[in-house]
């Protein structure tokens, strides 16, 4: 069986990525493809016992590169336990969040370097890479807006971040954007979730 792609799904908080990527699998399905879906921090029990550590709201004193090499730590368990098995059977990998969260967050709105952040996640991924990434661009104050009106999503440790750090989020996407625009793509999170996925799909078979 031929090897599978890898699709990861980016952008900041209440940027829409669940809803996306629930819409997303349920039409690549439909079209006969193999689909898996998964999230970072998470997707397999030890990643996710991470995940509790890294979000837990009482973490607030969190060191930015405990941080960092939390996420780091959980990417590797749960790319070699759960993404690369499912890409070696032909699935068709649908991530909620990948390393370019790690630059993004920790890297530019952290502060600590882009490349520093870089260097960390080479050595959890080696050579993998997603085919394609959709980064879902939002304003924060509309973002943070979506998250408080939600009865659904627990707030998390990120979320209590002031709105200046969110900002400093999106320009790193779009900074990554800059750097690697044939693998990530851009798409208007402000509208209607079934224009998005419209285009997400456009994007996605379009890179096959």
């Amino acid at each position: 069986m031929s090897k599978g792609m890898f699709i990861t799904i980016e952008g900041g908080e209440g940027a829409g990525k669940t809803t996306l990527i629930r819409l997303l699998a349920a039409e690549l399905e439909a079209q006969g493809l193999p689909v898996m879906t998964t999230r970072e921090p998470g997707g397999i029990p030890i990643a996710e016992k991470i995940r509790e550590v890294i979000l837990d709201t009482s973490h607030t004193s969190m060191d930015g590169r405990t941080e960092a090499l939390l996420y780091a730590a959980a990417r590797r368990q749960h790319l070699v336990e759960k993404v690369v098995p499912a890409l070696d059977a032909g699935q068709w990998v649908i991530c909620d969040r990948f390393i370019d969260s790690s630059l993004a967050y920790q890297g530019y709105a952290r502060g600590l370097g882009m490349e520093t952040v870089r260097e960390i996640n080479r050595y959890a991924i080696e050579s993998w890479m997603p085919d394609i990434t959709l980064y879902l661009d939002i304003p924060p104050e509309l973002g943070l807006a979506r998250i408080a009106a939600s009865s659904q999503r627990e707030v998390n440790r990120l979320d209590l971040e002031k709105e200046s750090f969110h900002r400093k989020v999106r320009q790193g996407y779009l900074l990554l954007l800059e750097q690697e625009p044939e693998r990530i793509v851009m798409l208007d999170a402000s509208g209607e979730p079934e224009e998005i996925l419209k285009e997400a799909c456009r994007v996605i078979l379009n890179a096959r």
